[in-house]
């Protein structure tokens, strides 16, 4: 389930002022430099509002500190260990981080709102503008990001389909549900919990340590509630009281229970915060997601006297540990804010959970280095998994989230539909999703919405059943058709209800998903054509309809839900296959709060939200057999032995964008075979080989070398070769294979030996392409074979790529070239050349009395290419700081920006830009080096690089149709004349594949 959050809106000074561009023709004039017609950037009176940062620091946290710090021992676990934020020397490095913390917030006259240790050294803060960019240049600060929002993420048993229960699934192997999990806390970073749900009972806490025959049952010491762990570790919760919430909501299954939302309370009007200030779920997401990870066994649903059966968490003999960082609002949607999200998880951490569950995401896709991402990485590098959902934003191709390759993301699969028959009073019939019709209906007039409304009603809102919107003399005893659509599915047989209507039959108005809802009228979904064909039957005099239980579409199943968020993930650049794998997540029944879901206390419910937990419960149940084992080799087992799902016809899925690796299978998982595993540092290199400053001193790795249990190659020009490192979990002889059209692919050694569980092996994979085609990612699969049927399958997508270039290059004179070399993917290449463009001087002055500070708006049309920003002091002895950074709606900052370099002419260069407005900043030294109180002038240009951007000069380029080989360099030269130097000046070379080159000229 997602959901959105209203914001408080903060005004800028003045508005921003949109720059009208005057289209230029080909052979038109060459333009002056700064000619009026480009984009200009316009003074903004007054700064970028306040708001809330988090500022991370350079110092390791306590997670990751490896020592260093004379008089402080390392804290960090070592390999296979799991942190102890209790110790000493914990306690002694976090005061450390305090003092490093409060020097840095003090440098800029900020007070420190929220500290972060464990899995992040740093702050949050209230900043200006001014006081952010200060930070951001200090050394011993990493990085500095505001405080961005998160949103919940939204056979018929998900525990029968993976082959959980029964009498050969995979808890009676382990002894039983009561064993299965045992030992291992999960911590659920979501909307908090209700306690008196029949999926959390359990016997209360008491005071007496355990025994050796119980030796994992927790109980209370002092304030605090212990449990001894599978992995000989001391998990130490808190049951944080609150609203509606006592320390006797805690039991043997609750072991903790905290809430942050100081951020979310903060940027929230208090009229739309509709939650407990407390763990008490006020929405039940956060429900849903722990019963479904660890909920107990065997509990009997029951909603509206209909009995569903009974449902099992996924790892019932697990604890729960709760964490509310996300919040309803009085529109009864859960958002959190960064800050608090990260301090749940620093705390989870601290706690000692073994698992965390993250059921929601971003709008957009979260960068690495983002504060929620860190605190994941450093997470995992302490010992804990983390399964987070890969978004809702499905079927379109890279709207995904969570994709650091230290967390696994989860997509989410279909189940077998509990279905109804809809039998027209003409005899046909058509099938559809429901959980409501348990007994024949009908026949009853069948009746439009829209023809049974108020006379105050449009025809657009009777048609969705909206409230208030059906005439109860015009739908009573009949059934009502209503089109899915803007409101809930619930809200609308809420709404035939309160009209006298029986039943309702739910249409969707294009093609989509059907859902198994517990309606307030017994519903049967269907979706097109049966939807469109029963809207138009029900609009004819005399229309009747029967609704029967049982009927089947044949639909095969598991499929990948439509909704379910597809890579591929751009921040990941192409080296990285997300989502990681699928499980169950569509229709997926679990306990839920009563006070906000109509009275039940069980519902189902959709989405990625719903496929983590599964996930969740699973590593639960894998740290219980192997408890030493890290959550990388974890997440290996998982991928290398899922299977591929379904796609509409039946046949295998092979959309790894779609699926990762493929739906879980928990018969499988336990036997490996071989594992990819991969730590800190490994990640660390990942990120360096990103271009992600790190800020730790460790060598860049080539991103698709990671040791990762997928392999992914972006723009691959002849051949590359990749390595691996394989842990045997089972001594053997293990064979390689590799499936990938289009290229010759071999494996150096093919074949491995292994003697015993623990030793390593290097591989090295060699792809050359052969006949596949340039631009076109091409998937297949690398698979080693054991003996006793284990398989260790990983897929492969490669995307052989058009050329590599610069970023930029340079050259001086009004006239004069540049020529640099670009190595080819292919054998065709265009090149196109746009500019040169010299933005209109303008001219500033930043001192004390503007906070050594000048703030700029600017306007991006569409059909932008790149840009250039330039920043030059008037005294040559000045240097300046650059801020450019892109805009929400409200004016408020959606990223950190671009900093350029301290110099006299500063300069921020992007070699792509989004449409929409910017904000660009100038920052003297006085503001953030010196306390040299002098004004200092400077002039401001903005070069705006597209197609229809006014020129000065002539720009062109050569060879634009160049004959290639792939992998073999050719040389590029660019060529203007008539440029005024007055200024520095841009151009740009496109490549077919829409990345480029941008061509520095004087200045």
């Amino acid at each position: 389930m997602r959901s959105t959050v209203r914001r408080k809106t903060l005004a800028r000074g003045t508005a921003a002022l949109a720059v009208a561009l005057a289209a230029v023709c080909t052979g038109s004039p060459a333009q002056a430099a700064g000619d009026p017609l480009t984009p200009v950037p316009v003074p903004v009176t007054g700064h970028l509002p306040s708001a809330r940062y988090i500022v991370t620091l350079a110092d390791a946290p306590v997670a990751l500190y490896q020592g260093g710090v004379r008089g402080l021992a390392a804290t960090a676990p070592g390999p296979g260990g799991r942190i102890d934020a209790s110790s000493t020397a914990a306690h002694r490095y976090r005061d450390y981080l305090d003092g490093r913390q409060d020097k840095a917030a003090a440098a800029v006259g900020a007070k420190v709102r929220q500290r972060y240790s464990v899995v992040t050294n740093g702050f949050t803060a209230d900043l200006t503008a001014v006081q952010a960019a200060r930070l951001a240049t200090r050394p011993d600060v990493l990085k500095v990001s505001p405080d961005g929002r998160s949103k919940l993420t939204d056979d018929s048993r998900s525990t029968d389909v993976l082959g959980l229960s029964g009498p050969h699934g995979l808890w009676s192997a382990l002894g039983g549900t009561a064993k299965s999990g045992r030992g291992v806390v999960i911590g659920d970073i979501d909307t908090g919990v209700w306690p008196e749900s029949a999926s959390f009972a359990a016997p209360a806490l008491g005071t007496a340590p355990p025994t050796a025959k119980d030796p994992y049952r927790p109980y209370r010491k002092g304030g605090t509630i212990r449990m001894r762990k599978a992995d000989g570790g001391t998990f130490t919760g808190v049951c944080q009281t609150g609203e509606q919430f006592t320390v006797d909501a805690c039991n043997t299954k609750i072991v903790g229970a905290r809430y942050f939302g100081d951020g979310w309370r903060a940027n929230t009007p208090a009229d739309q915060q509709d939650d407990y200030v407390s763990p008490r779920d006020g929405n039940g997401h956060g429900t849903h997601t722990a019963s479904t990870a660890a909920g107990d066994a065997d509990v009997r649903a029951t909603v509206n006297g209909q009995d569903f059966g009974k449902i099992s968490g996924v790892a019932p003999g697990a604890a729960v540990a709760v964490y509310k960082a996300f919040w309803t609002d009085s529109d009864g949607e859960g958002t959190a804010v960064d800050s608090d999200i990260v301090a749940a998880i620093d705390q989870a951490v601290a706690d000692g959970v073994d698992v965390i569950n993250y059921s929601a995401g971003s709008v957009t896709e979260s960068a690495l280095d983002s504060p929620v991402q860190q605190a994941f990485r450093a997470a995992a590098e302490a010992g804990v998994f983390v399964s987070a959902s890969a978004g809702n934003s499905g079927p379109t191709e890279g709207w995904i989230d969570n994709t650091s390759p230290w967390v696994t993301t989860v997509a989410a699969s279909t189940m077998k539909t509990p279905e109804a028959t809809v039998e027209l009073g003409d005899g046909r019939t058509f099938v559809g999703a429901s959980v409501t019709v348990s007994t024949g209906l009908g026949p009853k007039p069948l009746v439009l919405s829209a023809d049974a409304r108020t006379s105050q009603a449009t025809a657009g809102d009777a048609d969705l059943c909206r409230a208030g919107t059906l005439d109860p003399a015009k739908t009573a005893g009949k059934i009502v058709v209503c089109d899915r659509g803007v409101t809930s599915r619930v809200s609308k047989s809420a709404e035939v209800a309160r009209a006298g209507g029986v039943g309702m039959v739910l249409v969707n108005v294009g093609d989509q998903d059907t859902d198994g809802d517990i309606h307030q009228v017994p519903t049967v979904h269907l979706n097109t054509p049966a939807a469109s064909t029963v809207r138009a039957y029900a609009a004819t005099p005399g229309a009747v309809a029967t609704l029967e239980p049982g009927g089947s579409t044949g639909t095969p199943y598991p499929q990948i839900a439509p909704f379910s968020s597809r890579g591929p993930s751009g921040v990941n650049k192409g080296a990285l296959i997300k989502p990681d794998l699928a499980a169950p997540g569509v229709a997926v029944l679990a306990s839920v709060a009563p006070a906000s879901n109509q009275g039940h206390d069980f519902d189902f419910m959709t989405g990625t939200s719903m496929a983590a937990p599964q996930v969740s419960g699973l590593a639960a149940l894998y740290f219980g057999v192997h408890p030493d084992w890290s959550p990388m080799a974890v997440k290996s087992a998982l991928m290398t032995t899922a299977v591929d799902t379904r796609n509409a016809s039946g046949g295998a899925e092979t959309d790894p964008y779609a699926q990762g690796s493929g739906e879980v299978d928990p018969t499988a998982m336990l036997n490996p075979g071989l594992v990819y595993d991969s730590s800190n540092r490994d990640w660390l290199g990942y990120e360096e080989g990103l271009g992600v400053h790190t800020g730790t001193g460790v060598a860049a790795v080539a991103p698709s070398d990671l040791n990762y249990p997928s392999l992914s190659v972006d723009r691959l020009l002849g051949s590359r070769t990749l390595t691996r490192t394989l842990t045997a979990v089972r001594p053997g002889v293990y064979r390689a294979s590799v499936r990938l059209p289009g290229f010759r692919a071999e494996v150096r050694p093919s074949t491995l030996h292994f003697t015993r569980a623990g030793q390593t092996a290097e591989v090295r994979i060699e792809l050359t392409r052969t006949t596949a085609v340039s631009g076109t990612p091409v998937t297949g699969s690398l698979t080693w074979t054991g003996g006793g049927r284990v398989s260790v399958r990983s897929p492969i997508v490669v995307t052989p790529q058009g050329q590599l270039a610069p970023d930029r290059v340079t050259g001086s004179g009004a006239a004069g070239s540049v020529s640099y070399s670009v190595t080819p993917g292919t054998e065709k290449q265009t090149l196109t050349a746009y500019g040169p463009v010299a933005g209109a001087p303008v001219h500033g002055e930043v001192s004390a009395d503007t906070d050594y500070l000048r703030e700029y708006d600017l306007t991006v049309p569409e059909g932008t290419a790149a840009a250039e920003f330039f920043a030059t002091a008037d005294d040559p002895d000045e240097q300046l700081y650059l801020l450019v950074t892109p805009l929400r709606a409200d004016g408020t900052p959606a990223t950190a920006g671009d900093l350029s370099a301290y110099e006299h002419r500063a300069r921020v260069s992007l070699t792509s830009l989004t449409p929409g407005k910017y904000a660009i900043m100038v920052i003297a030294p006085g503001g953030v080096v010196s306390s040299d109180p002098s004004a200092v002038g400077f002039t401001l240009q903005a070069n705006v690089v597209g197609a229809d951007t006014p020129t000065t000069g002539t720009f062109g380029v050569t060879p634009t149709r160049p004959a290639t080989r792939p992998g073999v360099p050719f040389t590029v030269t660019g060529t203007w004349s008539g440029v005024d130097t007055s200024a520095p000046a841009t151009a740009y070379v496109r490549y077919q594949d829409g990345t480029g080159t941008l061509v520095g000229i004087g200045g």
